[in-house]
């Protein structure tokens, strides 16, 4: 099965942050939907392990729509080095699937 959709991940270290990113993937339709899930980030960075609260955006959007998500993720994130990784979304409902390529289709307006 060929994936029409990928779940792309991030995290953030603030909510105002969070919302900005993810106002701004759904406004411009490079997502569906974006989810916020306060986390904690334990993680080795310039030889020190690390342990930060973050926000996880879990962001929904369509294959096609992906490079361009993920480019407005990095256009617009702090951290040097961030986390911005995607996976296939391989089955699902297709009712949600249909929804989300509607949404995300990339033609903002």
């Amino acid at each position: 099965m060929n994936a029409q959709a990928t779940l792309i991940m991030t995290t953030v270290d603030s909510e105002e942050l969070a919302a900005n990113i993810g106002t701004q993937l759904v406004q411009q339709k490079l997502a569906a939907c974006v989810q916020e899930i306060r986390i904690m980030s334990r993680y080795r960075w310039e030889g020190e392990v690390k342990c930060d609260p973050e926000i996880l955006l879990l962001v929904k959007t369509s294959t096609a729509a992906a490079d361009d998500a993920m480019r407005l993720i990095r256009d617009n994130h702090p951290y040097e080095l961030p986390e911005i990784i995607a996976t296939p979304i391989t089955a699902g409902l297709p009712a949600y699937l249909d929804w989300l390529a509607g949404e995300a289709d990339g033609a903002a307006g």
